[in-house]
């Protein structure tokens, strides 16, 4: 069924190291299943599965894990051994403690270390050597994939308190909303995720055969599917369902689903730096970009499936989505 959406930026920026290297990046993102000619569009949006998979033919054709943006090549199967590393610590602290001295071992250094500043545990990037990454990809792969790794292992999300960055805001800034879920923070000392100290001593609670389950689709899939079941914005999207041909349920049917006051999930929601009103109007631009990839739905089909009672209406909504027509849009994806 239709899932998150990932911005035409981060497929670009994905893509740099191996454009600055001169490999065939079309035969790239067709290996994924993109078309080249959707990323004309200036405000494309492809599914997880399409990202993940593309991540994947980088890795493999490029053989490096950094993706050509790093100081050196980071061979495969780097992460593998820090996972395995990882999955034998006591809990969260010595999680991140066994990564960051396994990462030091090899110069330049790529990592996070782990520092505690009061009540609150900070994860700081540490980039050693020459980056050729002018998107920041990499380290902003580094904060995705740490945070990710150590809320999968310990079986539930580490609760952002912030996110800092130490460059300008980039113009897709918003998009980093829903992929931290806390408020951000740029032109920062340095590139951080703050969370709660009591996360650090979390059991790990994942055992070798889930390890290997999880490394066949990792680190792609952390980069592009996020586990937000435990997430106000997740719990809601999984309340409205994808079926919007048919009434919405209202704010205050949620908030009693989820056992709390509209007050205080309104106060959730801005901790998590999005509101009701985004959060419906994400998944309808979603699905349909879901519904236009299947040609054998007419556009008019479409409206209605995510809740527009007049096409022209829809049309309006996805261009201010996209920046194209929804007939503009599926040919980008046809490659027309």
């Amino acid at each position: 069924m239709a899932e998150l959406t990932v911005s035409r930026h981060f497929v670009l920026a994905a893509l740099a190291g191996a454009q600055r290297q001169g490999y065939d990046t079309q035969a790239m993102l067709r290996q994924a299943g993109i078309s080249p000619e959707l990323l004309k569009i200036d405000m494309a949006r492809v599914s997880s599965a399409q990202y993940s998979r593309l991540m994947q033919v980088i890795w493999s054709v490029m053989e490096d894990e950094f993706m050509g943006l790093g100081p050196r090549r980071g061979r495969p199967g780097t992460f593998a051994t820090l996972c395995t590393l990882a999955i034998g610590a006591p809990n969260l602290e010595a999680v991140y403690e066994r990564a960051y001295q396994f990462s030091r071992l090899f110069e330049p250094a790529l990592a996070m270390r782990l520092e505690t500043d009061g009540d609150e545990a900070r994860l700081v990037a540490v980039l050693e050597g020459e980056i050729h990454d002018p998107m920041h990809f990499l380290q902003e792969s580094l904060l995705v994939i740490w945070h990710r790794l150590g809320s999968w292992l310990i079986g539930q999300p580490v609760e952002l308190n912030s996110a800092a960055f130490a460059y300008p805001r980039p113009p897709h800034g918003d998009e980093y909303r829903q992929i931290f879920h806390c408020p951000l923070h740029f032109d920062a000392p340095e590139t951080e995720l703050r969370f709660d100290r009591r996360f650090l001593s979390a059991p790990v609670i994942r055992d070798k055969p889930e390890m290997h389950r999880f490394l066949k689709t990792s680190p792609a899939d952390l980069l592009s599917r996020p586990d937000e079941s435990n997430t106000y914005s997740g719990k809601i999207r999984a309340l409205i369902g994808r079926d919007f041909s048919r009434a919405l349920p209202d704010f205050e049917w949620i908030a009693a689903e989820l056992h709390t006051s509209p007050q205080t999930l309104r106060r959730r929601l801005k901790q998590e730096n999005t509101s009701f009103q985004e959060i419906k109007d994400l998944l309808r631009r979603d699905l349909a970009i879901y519904y236009l990839a299947r040609e054998e739905l007419p556009i008019n089909d479409i409206a209605h499936r995510v809740g527009f009672t007049e096409p022209s209406t829809f049309h309006r909504a996805f261009k201010k989505w996209t920046g194209v027509t929804p007939g503009a849009y599926r040919e980008g994806e046809r490659g027309d």
